[in-house]
């Protein structure tokens, strides 16, 4: 219920806290779980969190293979992660449930149309122009970024390529780290960007990446999302919320910067040393006083707060 009022205030981070705290109870009622992961997938929706949101649908289908809910939830995460095909193997699924589910019959025909086009070639995703430069490096516009003090450089030919040591051996479902998913910034309907950003886990060697994450949004909340349960790979239960140190990497001075989570995504690329490579700002992610992260940054220089 709390989840469900937090919701209803479109306050999703908070909404995830509130359903993950429910399914820690491990109430044993397995339509219930599955109401609670359908609900908090719903949630990691709004707030750009796809895979997440994905996961949660697999889930909750698992425990409950008629929950329409789960279903469609789960088809509309393969559409926007554009996967087509799973999409609609995820609409058949809901269709054989209920034929007449308007949802899915619109979406089935929604992602007939797109796989279509993509096999024929015709790029889907948010088209990204250069056409100016701000400060000597290429920006999507000027208009929209030299006015909020945002940095982006284009990615390098395969001449010039050059990988910092923290991206070289980090990769997500098979794409650098540069290109991952092909997602795009875009613009809200109230005029805020909304970024693809990608956490590293370099001790562990692990990826998040979340397709919008808007300009306004600070660090912490999407922690307490991403968090909100222990990743499987944290076998030592560090990476809590509270306990995890951001960092972002000024390559061309091999030097580090420490990210206060309070922040803002904009305030983060504001910073006068944050340089946005391809499209995508990238941070990364220790636990705090690891013995690995005193390791990774000894003989570093690092910016701490």
């Amino acid at each position: 219920n709390e989840g469900n009022e937090y919701f209803k205030e479109k306050d999703y981070g908070r909404a995830v806290a509130a359903y993950s705290e429910g399914l820690r109870r491990r109430c044993g009622d397995a339509e219930l779980d599955a109401v609670l992961l359908t609900n908090r997938g719903a949630a990691h929706f709004h707030l750009g969190n796809y895979r997440s949101a994905l996961n949660d649908a697999i889930q909750a289908k698992k425990l409950k293979p008629t929950h329409l809910k789960a279903i469609i939830r789960g088809a509309l995460c393969h559409m926007e992660l554009k996967n087509f095909s799973e999409a609609i193997a995820w609409c058949e699924e809901g269709l054989q449930i209920d034929s007449k589910e308007k949802k899915l019959v619109e979406m089935r025909a929604k992602a007939d149309k797109l796989k279509g086009k993509e096999l024929e070639g015709t790029f889907l995703g948010i088209q990204t122009d250069f056409p100016t430069s701000c400060q000597g490096r290429a920006v999507l516009s000027t208009d929209l970024l030299c006015e909020r003090n945002i940095k982006l450089v284009l990615e390098p030919s395969d001449e010039e390529e050059e990988v910092s040591n923290s991206l070289a051996e980090i990769s997500l479902d098979g794409f650098h780290p540069d290109s991952a998913t092909g997602a795009k910034v875009h613009l809200d309907a109230d005029g805020n960007l909304n970024w693809p950003v990608l956490f590293l886990y370099p001790e562990h060697k692990q990826t998040d990446f979340t397709v919008a994450f808007h300009e306004n949004s600070r660090f912490i909340d999407h922690l307490m999302v991403m968090f909100a349960e222990l990743p499987p790979w944290d076998l030592e239960k560090k990476y809590l919320p509270n306990n995890l140190e951001l960092y972002f990497e000024d390559e061309e001075r091999e030097e580090m910067y420490e990210v206060n989570p309070e922040h803002t995504l904009l305030q983060v690329l504001q910073h006068e040393r944050y340089f946005v490579k391809a499209g995508t700002p990238t941070v990364l992610v220790f636990a705090k006083r690891s013995p690995f992260s005193k390791k990774y940054f000894s003989g570093k220089k690092v910016h701490r707060l």
